[in-house]
């Protein structure tokens, strides 16, 4: 998809100046400010110092406070344990359930700002002028119409087959609930039979200049029959075939001639130097309304068309039949988004496991842990489009991959903290790692996104409100939900086990043991009383 292609341009180029700017004057301008925290200034008032006693003070903040003292405790009690993991695996199972029935498309309504006149006139031509866009079904270049067999294949007069092209649509026509096609083909191949027949009187030449065309509107005595169909099957002779067809073309129907072909199908031929090339047959497709009448219309069409060439195919011709409307080119997207959701989030998926599992030490574990939340937040959030009524399409679809990028914030960090934490049972090391790091995830990432989003919500734009206020707030609130909520307490039900502290100078792992904690602990409070 072209969206998706170009948006993974922009994305590779911004996350490269990202990496730059940090690797570079972010690292400098870092150094700055703790060099300016280190003399005793405040950061903003940069001017004015205080006291060692004073800046030395523990300033840990009021939301690692609460975190520390009050939510963790409460989270990782065992009936709140139980309760979350009930709620969550609901949740998931409810969002995976729908998941199926969300609507795929893009309602034009959308793309118009609320208070735009052309809102109300998008609802007045549904109301009023509802009719079914044209479909051709363009036959190829290189198929012999002169041919009798060859006619037979596309035809609907007497003598053709019944499995022919304007049958196969006449077929389909007439199960337009299903197929979306509202009418038979107007054929301009049986017209053009019709008008050369000798009975009706349309073909006709000058009695005087047997190889001029002799138009419907001169009167008959100057005029005689053209005589090009035989006697047996009413069609023009094969070296007669092209002789007038471009008369025939230009010739306005009358009322002595109704099937003249100027008015129907001047242009559905492609005629140079009585040369016929692609030719097409044009129907309606019945009145479409919802993005997935649209799309169905699609692929309805290219069904009918293929089996149309798989036919002609069987009776030995190569020419190839496909469809043609005017909103194809707007609609065919959504043939593939479905697919093209799970690949993209598939391999979005897989490298976030390669990334964090290198990342982490090659801990297996955690890679799992963090992949199997990110993907709860997926479908959690693809359950809120299906109840928020927003569409799959190629925005969503980019937004779903910003998704699975932006939902490692939620996680790596308090999944890192657990597992290289030492101290005590799964319990007290997720205990430890949503105190130590909830407020972060809390404070840095989850209230700076969502003051941003904040202000979509009072955009005109209707595409701005459904798929950037509504998307990212589902991001923003469903990443915390399960980064702050159920990632702690599903860390200690099945959390990784305790990484392994290496030593530099040999590279061997050491394990750090809970008792030898405690000793040093102990070690250290008795050296801080001995030197006070």
């Amino acid at each position: 998809m072209p969206a998706v292609h170009v948006f993974a341009l922009y994305s590779g180029l911004a996350l490269f100046i990202d990496f730059l700017f940090q690797m570079t004057c972010f690292v400098a301008l870092l150094s700055i400010d703790i060099a300016r925290e280190e003399s005793g200034r405040f950061d903003i008032c940069c001017c004015i110092k205080v006291s060692a006693s004073e800046s030395s003070k523990d300033r840990r903040g009021f939301l690692y406070n609460i975190f520390e003292k009050f939510y963790a405790p409460f989270l990782l009690n065992d009936f709140v344990r139980c309760i979350v993991l009930l709620l969550f695996s609901a949740w998931a199972c409810t969002s995976i359930a729908v998941i199926d029935k969300i609507d795929v498309g893009l309602d034009q309504k959308l793309s118009m700002p609320k208070d735009s006149y052309v809102l109300s006139y998008f609802s007045a031509l549904e109301e009023y002028l509802s009719v079914g866009p044209p479909v051709y079904f363009v036959v190829k270049s290189g198929f012999n119409y002169a041919n009798l067999e060859d006619q037979n294949n596309l035809c609907s007069v007497a003598y053709c087959h019944r499995n022919s092209l304007s049958e196969q649509i006449h077929d389909a026509s007439r199960y337009s609930d299903r197929t979306y096609i509202a009418e038979p083909a107007m054929d301009w191949l049986d017209n053009y039979i019709s008008w050369a027949n000798d009975q009706t009187g349309c073909c006709r030449v000058y009695i005087k200049d047997p190889e001029k065309f002799c138009p419907s509107s001169v009167k008959a005595p100057i005029c005689k029959k053209c005589l090009v169909t035989d006697q047996k099957y009413f069609r023009p002779y094969p070296e007669n075939f092209t002789t007038f067809l471009g008369d025939f073309l230009r010739e306005n129907p009358t009322s002595d001639c109704p099937v003249a072909g100027h008015a129907g199908f001047a242009n559905a031929l492609e005629l140079k130097n009585d040369t016929i090339g692609a030719t097409h047959f044009m129907s309606f497709h019945t009145i479409l309304k919802q993005s997935d009448d649209y799309t169905q219309a699609l692929r309805w069409a290219r069904r009918i068309a293929d089996n149309i060439t798989n036919t002609l195919s069987a009776s030995g011709l190569s020419s190839e039949v496909f469809p043609y409307s005017i909103f194809y080119v707007f609609y065919e997207q959504y043939l593939t988004v479905s697919r093209d959701t799970v690949v993209n989030l598939t391999i979005s998926i897989v490298e976030i496991f390669t990334v964090t599992f290198l990342l982490m030490g090659f801990d297996f574990h955690s890679a799992l842990i963090m992949v199997f939340t990110i993907m709860l937040i997926i479908f959690n959030l693809m359950g809120l489009m299906f109840f928020w009524d927003i569409s799959l399409n190629a925005v969503s679809l980019v937004n779903l991959v910003m998704a699975v990028g932006i939902s490692v914030e939620f996680c790596s960090h308090i999944i890192r903290s657990f597992a290289f934490n030492s101290d005590g049972t799964k319990i007290d090391r997720a205990r430890t790692a949503v105190a130590h790091m909830g407020s972060s995830v809390l404070s840095g990432i989850t209230l700076t996104k969502f003051g941003g989003i904040v202000v979509l919500a009072f955009s005109k734009s209707q595409i701005f409100q459904v798929f950037y206020f509504r998307m990212y707030l589902g991001i923003v609130l469903i990443g915390a939900a399960h980064g702050l909520i159920f990632l702690p307490v599903f860390l200690s039900v099945a959390g990784p086990p305790i990484k392994h502290k290496f030593d530099r100078s040999r590279g061997n792992p050491l394990k750090v043991s809970t008792e030898d904690d405690n000793f040093n602990s102990e070690v250290s409070s008795v050296s801080e009383k001995i030197k006070s």
